[in-house]
C-alpha cells in the first residue's frame, strides 16, 4: 500500500486526484499507475486501470489470476467491474468512497455472487494517510474556487 500512495502522490504533483494503485504478484510490482484523468484528458485514465494495464502487458495477458491490486480509494464501479473482468484475486484498499465506492460502500459488485469471478476485498489499509491526501487536494481545490470568485 505504501507504493500505492507513492503513485497516489505522482497524481497530486499533477493536480490530479491523489489516488494510487500498484497490482503485485509473487512480491513482484508487476503493474502500477496514478490518476491523470485531468492531464490526459482521458476518462478511463484512473489508477487502477492504469496499473491493471500494465499488469496485463507485464504479464502477457488478461487474466490476473494470482494477484492483488492495492490502490488508495476504493474502487468505483468502473474499476471494480475491469477487477472482476480481469480475474484479480485480492483487492486491497485504503479510504472508503462514500459516493462511489464499488467494493462494499455503494456497491460490492467485487464480490457478486452473480459474476463468474469474485475478488477478496480488504479494506481501510493506511486509511489515514490515503484520507489525508484526499482530503488536503479537495480543500486546496475548494480554496482555489474561492479565491477566483
Amino acid at each position: 500500500m505504501r507504493l500505492a500512495l507513492e503513485e497516489a502522490k505522482k497524481a497530486l504533483e499533477k493536480g490530479e486526484v491523489p489516488v494510487g494503485a500498484v497490482v503485485v504478484k509473487d512480491g513482484v510490482v508487476v503493474g502500477r499507475g496514478h490518476n491523470v484523468r485531468e492531464t490526459k484528458r482521458d476518462p478511463l485514465g484512473h489508477a487502477e486501470l492504469i496499473a491493471i494495464r500494465e499488469a496485463a502487458r507485464t504479464l502477457g495477458g488478461w487474466r490476473l489470476g494470482g494477484t492483488t491490486l492495492y490502490v488508495t480509494l476504493e474502487p468505483c464501479p468502473m474499476c471494480a467491474g475491469a477487477i472482476v473482468q480481469s480475474r484479480i484475486d485480492r483487492l486491497v484498499f485504503g479510504a472508503a468512497d462514500p459516493k462511489a465506492g464499488s467494493a462494499g460502500t455503494l456497491l460490492n459488485l467485487v464480490r457478486d455472487p452473480r459474476f463468474n469471478h469474485r475478488a477478496e476485498v480488504r479494506g481501510g489499509v493506511l486509511e489515514a494517510e490515503a484520507a489525508a491526501l484526499l482530503k488536503a487536494f479537495f480543500a486546496r481545490l475548494r480554496k482555489k474556487r474561492a479565491d477566483n470568485l
